[in-house]
């Protein structure tokens, strides 16, 4: 358990202009209709002795990776046809998408360092936010803020470490993407040469690290994600997050849509983080802390009934998790305890 020693204190948060609110709105209905970016993506044939043979090239960054889709034949190049349709369909509805983005980021919403916003458009187009996929850690914290209104200190909304946590449930990932409209393909990005539960993106400190709950007895042997042939690491208390989850939409190119925990039960989870890192973790707890106060903070002024739903959500829950929240309970700031009195008390 790791334990914060000091008294946290609220900051005064800065509000978005009700336009630039609307506008976020507005951005995320678009997103959820639109099909996926087409962004580094190219369809290549290869001729050998056997025949002629598809593949799909993609490019991030410096680096490209050709993946096989399979030989050459009437089913295959029509369901080619059909995404490269989609794609130039989507191109007058991508252009008002990015009219939208940027009057969002002249408005002061929120958004990520380029390379971090390449990383979530690549983790889109691979299908990870389609098969459940959420978004979590700081990363989703940046992004909740333009979708409570608001804007987060800076320092707390940094870090080169994407989380992205995956329901342990079978899904197609093929025919979730083709009956959202979303295409016929995705990129198997995450794919790796040998099993890992962490990619390193090339060139650069960022990283994508893959969750899935644990359930049962303590297993941190990694798991196989069968919808995206990869592989992630079991986290206890995970689902509590899965089970309330909401789209959110990054202000970046087109708009890339992703997936964030409903925030109390991510402010809440946070609390419970805190208290199960080592000691020697104490910087990322007190982070942990910072992040939870400045949302339930929000929350008990603006929507408290979200508090009470988490709540009541937390009290199915095993009491080792009961008793870890009561613990990142005590750490919050006198003000904010005060503020969530009546809407989150301790439980046994």
């Amino acid at each position: 358990m790791c334990v914060v020693g000091v008294k946290l204190l609220i900051t005064m948060l800065e509000l978005l202009p009700a336009s630039t609110q609307t506008l976020y709105a507005q951005l995320l209905d678009e997103v959820l209709g639109a099909a996926y970016s087409a962004r580094g993506i190219s369809f290549i044939t290869r001729r050998v002795k056997s025949g002629v043979y598809w593949y799909m090239q993609y490019t991030i960054g410096s680096s490209q990776r050709s993946f096989y889709l399979g030989p050459d034949d009437a089913p295959l190049r029509e369901r080619i046809a059909a995404t490269r349709a989609m794609w130039e369909a989507d191109a007058p509805s991508a252009k008002e998408r990015a009219r939208l983005v940027a009057m969002l980021t002249a408005g002061g919403a929120v958004g990520l360092p380029a390379s971090h916003s390449r990383v979530l458009e690549a983790l889109e187009q691979a299908g990870v936010f389609m098969v459940g996929g959420v978004l979590i850690g700081s990363h989703s914290y940046a992004l909740m803020a333009n979708a409570l209104g608001v804007r987060w200190p800076v320092d707390l909304a940094h870090d080169n470490a994407f989380h992205v946590a995956i329901p342990d449930k079978k899904v197609d990932l093929e025919v979730a993407l083709s009956e959202a409209d979303k295409g016929f393909f995705a990129v198997p990005a995450l794919n790796p040469r040998e099993p890992s539960t962490t990619f390193k993106i090339r060139g650069s400190e960022l990283s994508v690290s893959l969750l899935t709950p644990m359930h049962g007895k303590t297993d941190s042997r990694a798991k196989k994600i069968f919808s995206l042939n990869a592989m992630a690491s079991p986290m206890r208390f995970l689902d509590f997050i899965l089970e309330d989850t909401q789209p959110a939409v990054l202000p970046y190119r087109h708009g890339v849509l992703v997936n964030i925990p409903s925030p109390a039960r991510f402010a809440l989870h946070k609390l419970v983080v805190s208290q199960r890192r080592p000691a020697a973790f104490a910087v990322k707890a007190r982070k942990d802390i910072l992040q939870a106060q400045e949302v339930l903070g929000l929350l008990a002024e603006e929507r408290p009934g979200d508090i009470l739903l988490a709540m009541e959500a937390v009290q199915k829950m095993p009491s080792k998790f009961r008793a870890q929240l009561n613990q990142g309970m005590s750490q919050l700031d006198a003000k904010i305890l005060e503020k969530l009195s009546g809407y989150m008390e301790p439980l046994p």
